[in-house]
């Protein structure tokens, strides 16, 4: 197919990519976080091409945006594209420009919310904007949003939406966000462009051990600190049970055939081994896990504190649940209890699908040497709210990077930055996808 992107939409992505970033919405979780002023410019841009949005609030300030474009087929199935507008902090001491400057050097733009995810923000912008100018319209309506709060608890972005503003995406069957069709490098000449069709649950425990508290000089038998020692510890040893769900088996099996070897998957360690470095793209979800990552206790050297608490980065993998529970419940003992801070399910979208397919192809014809392939996020996003609604989740963010750019070191990283000519090869393949789809 053609080349269908205007002059303009990669102009645009860069600049508004730049400009996005320069609009501090920084998320420090406990709601201190200001979106409206990039829900604003956002909402603007889309007036400008004559697509009319909603700005919505469930907290002052915490803005989303959400608009509608109509297909040239009535009967088609919406399909939502969202990202959001929030970022997690930056010092910016610790990096080598400022992180809210957005400047634009040697090619690549720098700053907070470059890969994760104002560089996707603004893809969409600046395709929608480029329809707008050559009087296209999509086959089947396409929904977009721009959410709030992601980078904490969604409540106030896409919970929020789903819960309160569920018409918006009526028809909505699929959506496309974050984290995915990105080139990877294998340091052996392939490329790799991993799609997401799974998410690992969110499972943030907070983890409370009571005891007596007494004196420090004096033998203290029920210790909290030491019992939840203990407890912290034994999750941070335990290995868990390798559990391979359809996605990662069909990524495994992809990834076998573009390196000729056997799917041995009854030794899936050998198979990673021979992998080399695309064993990244699978070895964080073959299992559920429970990283230790706060600790609380005490408030003088010489007390012995009654209680002590500590949270738990959990992840579990679908239909993973009962045995993330369980394992719990015994790692933690009867002297330590438990609860969810923050709990969201685990998502699994089907790969031999006509969406799939076309998020593939859209991908292989501006990367003819790319190889596309599916693979599970060890973390989550906003299509763990939309899967309220009914709406089967993939990430797809394209971009076309450089060997030795570290993408997955970019999220939450120092010196986040997005080259330019991986923002122009993503408004590229998210036209073609789009227009299609």
């Amino acid at each position: 197919m053609a080349e269908q992107v205007d002059g303009p939409a990669l102009d645009e992505v860069v600049t508004f990519t730049s400009d996005l970033i320069r609009i501090d919405t920084t998320n420090r979780g406990g709601g201190d976080c200001r979106e409206r002023p990039a829900a604003e410019y956002a909402a603007a841009r889309l007036a400008e091409a004559g697509i009319d949005p909603d700005l919505l609030e469930r907290t002052k300030g915490r803005t989303n945006v959400v608009a509608r474009i109509e297909g040239t087929d009535p009967s088609a199935e919406a399909l939502l594209v969202h990202g959001h507008l929030d970022v997690v902090p930056a010092q910016a001491a610790d990096w080598s420009v400022h992180p809210f400057s957005g400047e634009i050097r040697d090619g690549v733009v720098w700053g907070r919310g470059a890969v994760d995810m104002k560089n996707m923000d603004a893809m969409i912008l600046a395709v929608v904007r480029g329809w707008a100018r050559q009087g296209v319209r999509p086959r089947r309506d396409i929904v977009i949003a721009f959410t709030a709060d992601e980078e904490a608890s969604a409540a106030d972005g896409a919970g929020f939406l789903a819960d309160r503003h569920p018409g918006l995406f009526e028809g909505c069957t699929e959506g496309i966000s974050e984290s995915g069709a990105f080139t990877f490098h294998d340091g052996g000449g392939r490329q790799i462009y991993p799609v997401a069709a799974g998410e690992r649950g969110t499972a943030w425990l907070k983890l409370t051990a009571r005891g007596r508290a007494g004196h420090g000089s004096k033998v203290n038998r029920d210790n909290a600190v030491t019992r939840l020692a203990g407890a912290i510890a034994r999750i941070g040893a335990h290995e868990w049970p390798l559990r391979l769900i359809p996605t990662v088996r069909a990524a495994l099996t992809e990834l076998a055939a573009l390196y000729g070897i056997g799917t041995d998957l009854t030794d899936v360690d050998a198979l990673l081994e021979k992998l080399g470095p695309a064993a990244k793209l699978v070895e964080s979800t073959l299992r559920n896990s429970a990283n230790p990552t706060m600790l609380d206790a005490g408030y003088k050297i010489n007390v012995v504190p009654g209680e002590a608490v500590a949270h738990v980065d959990g992840r579990y993998l679908p239909g993973g649940e009962e045995e993330f529970r369980n394992t719990l419940d015994r790692l933690t003992g009867p002297d330590v209890d438990w609860e969810f801070h923050h709990r969201e399910v685990a998502l699994e979208s089907p790969v031999d699908c006509a969406t799939f397919a076309g998020m593939r192809a859209a991908v292989e014809e501006f990367a003819p040497e790319g190889h596309v392939v599916p693979f599970c996020m060890p973390g989550g996003t906003d299509a763990k709210q939309f899967s309220r609604l009914g709406i089967t989740g993939y990430g797809f963010t394209p971009l076309k990077l450089p060997d030795g750019y570290d993408y997955a070191a970019m999220f939450h990283g120092v010196d986040e930055r997005v080259p330019v000519e991986a923002l122009h090869f993503g408004v590229r393949v998210l036209d073609r996808f789009l227009r299609t789809a």
